[in-house]
């Protein structure tokens, strides 16, 4: 690879491991020495003399590449983890493996870290003990942590809706590339770093890749409190979902996708709502289409899907019959007639300073049956009319309260918009909030489905309060028509 080789630093927290610190960097094997950048040593104000016996090593011809720095005060545990880290990134590094001083983590197998990240393109990478659990008792894990650690670990994926085999490993490998698009400096100083930091992992949507490691238990001091470290990650998992539910919001889970938006696949959801209301055969258009993905859902219905948005060619992912780019504010000079079936504005609406003239413009392209299918976000949705009661209203990066969006409606205001805009309102559906982005599920969950089934009779009930987005099917009224023909005469 020559100079695309990636650059590797080995990161080693160190906390009163005077015992052991030069024995676990001594184990690093010479192959996995020689590619590294660097192996740099943060000891978090220790009592004892680790950063001593550090500094000693590096009077020694091998350990050149060996950086040793020392905190001024002692941070904890995951506030180290934010220094190095954000050394890390300082440096360049594409890829920093987190090592503990105290050895309980094999040096040994860092190649088994390494090579899923330059031969399977893996961005993060955890060694887990618990793959085999048999294992992680033969090497001597106190069988009260064992038990913990398998009910933490269920109840984590449970709530996040995840598989990990371990949530609670040491034995890490993050890409740089992720680090910087995560806020991990918000994260907790203590233990639970490791979990919200896992959490902001699959925020981004970033898979984890779990590799098999054995157990060392030795006699190195253990300083979690097992009780308090129990408590803080179960309260983290359900801190996150409170978070997508948006009943509280945490800075810390506020995360930039480079994709912010994806297809809902669920029966519920806006999507396949509005893709069931388009006929087969017919001429598509999707206004404010990002990466095209509404197309994926109408290939098998043979439909012309043409689509235009503000971003440029090379972000559209998905086939269509034709793209262009165009400020949505003003779509007056298109070159279009009235060629179109269908006009889709999805979730597209409350990013529109002048709404109205976009609805006025985008009437000119639909044949004299075309029909308008728009959606947007329900602002008065129950957990926001919560949130505003106690004294909440923060925008995010996603959502409803996505902080690129100018304006928000209620059922009546946005019925108000479409047909103050020269549109004869057809249909009105309504979706639930979509818990398979709330808990990852991709539509293929059945426990998440019939969670789903249950809120959407709530919907039903008392669709202000409880949809999450209305889907309004319009069509261009007969009076606005013939002034338009009127016009041409």
């Amino acid at each position: 690879m020559g100079e695309r080789f990636p650059k590797f630093a080995v990161f080693v927290v160190a906390y009163n491991a005077q015992k052991t610190l030069r024995e676990t960097i001594e184990r690093i094997p010479q192959e996995i020495y020689d590619i590294l950048e660097c192996i740099y040593v943060i000891d978090d104000f220790s009592d004892d003399n680790t950063y001593e016996t550090a500094k000693g090593m590096l009077l020694e011809e091998k350990w050149k590449k060996l950086r040793i720095f020392r905190n001024p005060r002692n941070y904890g545990y995951g506030g180290n983890q934010k220094i190095g880290f954000r050394y890390a990134l300082e440096e360049g590094f594409d890829y920093v493996i987190l090592l503990h001083g105290d050895g309980q983590y094999a040096p040994e197998l860092l190649p088994d870290l390494i090579w899923p990240t330059i031969f399977e393109g893996k961005e993060v990478v955890f060694g887990s003990r618990m793959i085999k659990k048999s294992d992680a008792l033969k090497g001597r894990m106190p069988f009260y942590k064992f038990i913990g650690n398998i009910i933490l670990t269920r109840s984590e994926n449970l709530i996040l809706n995840t598989n990990m085999s371990e949530f609670h490993s040491g034995c890490r490998l993050y890409s740089t590339k992720v680090l910087s698009k995560i806020p991990f400096e918000l994260n907790s100083d203590g233990f639970n770093f490791d979990t919200q930091i896992i959490i902001q992992c699959f925020s981004l949507g970033v898979p984890i890749y779990e590799v098999p490691i054995p157990t060392f238990y030795g006699d190195e001091i253990c300083y979690v409190n097992g009780i308090q470290y129990a408590k803080n990650v179960f309260i983290d998992a359900v801190d996150f979902r409170l978070h997508q539910l948006h009943i509280k919001r945490s800075s810390r889970y506020i995360i930039e996708k480079e994709e912010p938006y994806r297809l809902k696949r669920s029966r519920y959801s806006s999507h396949q709502q509005i893709a069931g209301l388009i006929k087969p055969d017919s001429k598509v258009l999707d206004v404010g289409c990002a990466s095209g993905f509404m197309g994926d859902l109408l290939t098998p219905k043979k439909v012309e899907y043409w689509g235009i948005d503000q971003m440029p060619e090379t972000k559209i992912r998905y086939p269509m019959a034709k793209y262009l780019c165009v400020d949505l504010e003003n779509v007056a000079n298109l070159e279009l007639g009235r060629e179109f079936d269908y006009i889709i504005i999805a979730d597209v609406i409350e990013h529109i300073r002048n709404a109205s003239l976009l609805l006025s413009n985008i009437k000119t392209f639909l044949k004299t049956e075309g029909r308008l299918i728009i959606s947007t976000g329900n602002i008065a949705i129950w957990f926001y009319r919560v949130s505003l009661l106690m004294g909440r209203f923060k925008y995010a990066s996603r959502g409803i309260l996505d902080d690129t969006h100018v304006k928000l409606y209620t059922l009546d205001t946005f019925k108000d918009l479409i047909i103050s805009s020269g549109f004869k309102i057809l249909n009105v559906k309504y979706t639930p909030i979509p818990f398979e982005l709330v808990f990852f599920s991709r539509g293929k969950s059945r426990l998440i489905g019939y969670f789903e089934q249950i809120y959407y009779r709530f919907v039903k009930w008392w669709p202000k309060m409880f949809s999450y987005q209305f889907v309004i099917e319009a069509e261009v009224s007969s009076l606005d028509f013939v002034r338009q023909e009127g016009a041409i005469k």
